[in-house]
Order: structure tokens, then C-alpha cells, then sequence
């Protein structure tokens, strides 16, 4: 578990599971970002680590096992309803997600805190606009969980 008090909110947030996009978020052109691995590594001590993708270049499985965390194919027309319905099922409200695409924004409006990567994909306006934090590659997300001061830091009061 990651507890992070947000001062002057009156909001702490307790986080049990994280949520992962796949491409433009976790990896560019299919392939694992430098970085990622050992990053996931550390959070995978304190959270429940999950990989959620429509697999677009079917690189999936393959990463989610590089990982070593759990892979979720969701459906390539209904992936945004489809990663709100997980996140959902193992409580919103002790979940932190982290996404780039179009089929992330419920993902990202839903979660208990959410961060948009702008990376060498791009990211699409509706999850930017979901998030709560927005930056621009995927090992600064991860290093905002991994020190969660800098959540506390931008989500402050």
C-alpha cells in the first residue's frame, strides 16, 4: 500500500493497485521503454500491478511477462469500458491508473488519482483532460508513485 495525505484537501490517498496502458504509455513502436522494469519492480512491492491493453501490436503478454504482473486484453472497439469495468472491480478508490490513449480517459477519470503520459505516441486530449496529473514520459509517472512527494507536491492544496 502507498499512503499519500494531500494537505489542505482533506483527502488521503490510500493506493492498493495500479493500472498500466501498454502502447504510447508503457512502450513506443511495441517495445518496453528503458526505465519501466525497474520501476514497476519496486511499486509491484507495494501495489498490485496490472497491465491492461487492446494489444494493438500483440506485444502484450510478452511485456506483462517481462513485468512479471498480471495481462488484461480488453476488446479493441469497447477498451475504454472495459478497463473502467476492471478498475472498478478491484475498487477505483484504492487505484491509481496510468494511460495515454483514448481508451484510457474512463480509466483515468474513475481512478483514485490518475497520470496521462505525453510520450513519443502522443496522448489523446480526452485523457489529458480526465487525468489528474499530466507528464511526459512513462518513468516520470512511475517516479511519481515510487516518491509519492511529488504527488503530494502537485496535488496539493
Amino acid at each position: 500500500m502507498i499512503t499519500i495525505p494531500l494537505p489542505g484537501r482533506d483527502w488521503t490517498l490510500e493506493l492498493e493497485n495500479l493500472l498500466l496502458d501498454l502502447n504510447g504509455t508503457l512502450t513506443t513502436d511495441g517495445q518496453l521503454l528503458e526505465g519501466v522494469k525497474p520501476r514497476v519492480d519496486i511499486l509491484k512491492n507495494k501495489l498490485n500491478v496490472y497491465l491492461l491493453t487492446s494489444d494493438t501490436l500483440g506485444t502484450g503478454a510478452k511485456i506483462a511477462e517481462e513485468l512479471d504482473i498480471p495481462f488484461f486484453k480488453v476488446d479493441g472497439l469497447l477498451g475504454g469500458p472495459d478497463k473502467q469495468k476492471f478498475l472498478k472491480s478491484i475498487d477505483a478508490d484504492k487505484t491509481a491508473a496510468i494511460g495515454n490513449g483514448y481508451n484510457d480517459s474512463l480509466m483515468l477519470e474513475d481512478a483514485a488519482v490518475s497520470i496521462a503520459v505525453i510520450g513519443n505516441e502522443g496522448s489523446c486530449v480526452q485523457g489529458l483532460l480526465k487525468a489528474d496529473i499530466v507528464v511526459t514520459s512513462i518513468v516520470e509517472a512511475l517516479e511519481m508513485l515510487v516518491n509519492p512527494l511529488r504527488i503530494i507536491a502537485t496535488l496539493r492544496a
